[in-house]
């Protein structure tokens, strides 16, 4: 039997106002998802639910056929960057070393092997030299190659990516994109709310698509078409791609 995530009949509320409704998809897992919808849709917020961190008024989650929060130590997140407190004192080969620590025993620091672990997930991102600087010293693109090094330091089975490719360099997002599509190809999840849609076609294998509500949930060429996008962006199809619209 494939292993599957699932989500069930998700709803969630923000001070008595629905903000996701009746929100079901089913994805076998070792596939790179991304997550679609207009400013405003639910897009982080799903994401957040399925991660655990925002209540959520009913629905299910499960990854593997086990509860979301009895798998936590196997998930990585990814946060936007505009969540992330730059000045915080903190230099890179810490901010790494920090994804090792779900997998170490309770009060335990981490070893010499977790450290050079936590290099090798560096030097994975190009980012090796850069290990002494303080993580708000770096450009976009190198800081959230950071972050992707800190969640490949996990060595988790689900990463989840929050907007990961928003200002940052192209070469930045070249090198994200080939890592997530390795990881992928390793039978590793991917989640990514995304929002280019001239590159959908070429980075993902499923996507989501909301707009408070789910729109549609499958492969690409099945779900990323006129039909399923007119009912979640008032721009026509073809100029939101033409122009590659933020959503």
């Amino acid at each position: 039997m494939c292993k599957t995530i699932d989500v069930e009949n998700l709803h969630i509320s923000y001070h008595g106002r629905e903000v996701i409704k009746d929100v079901s998809f089913s994805f076998e897992t070792g596939k790179l998802i991304g997550i679609l919808g207009p400013n405003g849709a639910g897009k982080s917020t799903l994401m957040k639910a399925m991660l655990g961190l925002i209540p959520r008024d009913r629905g299910r989650i499960s990854m593997a056929n086990q509860p979301q929060k009895s798998i936590r130590k196997k998930i990585a997140y990814v946060p936007q960057r505009s969540n992330i407190d730059w000045h915080f004192p903190i230099v890179v080969k810490d901010t790494v070393l920090l994804g090792t620590f779900p997998n170490l025993p309770l009060f335990r620091r981490p070893k010499k092997e977790h450290k050079e672990w936590a290099l090798e997930c560096l030097r994975i991102v190009g980012l090796e030299d850069f290990q002494n600087n303080q993580i708000g010293e770096l450009s976009g693109g190198q800081q959230q190659r950071v972050f992707l090094a800190r969640a490949l330091a996990q060595k988790a089975e689900y990463f989840f990516l929050d907007e990961p490719f928003v200002g940052i360099d192209v070469s930045s997002e070249e090198m994200i994109i080939r890592i997530l599509k390795g990881l992928r190809d390793e039978g590793k999840t991917v989640f990514v709310v995304h929002h280019d849609l001239s590159k959908v076609e070429s980075y993902f294998d499923e996507l989501i698509i909301i707009n408070k509500q789910l729109i549609g949930s499958g492969p690409v060429d099945h779900v990323f078409t006129p039909e399923m996008m007119k009912q979640a962006y008032p721009m026509p199809f073809g100029m939101m791609k033409n122009v590659g619209v933020s959503v």
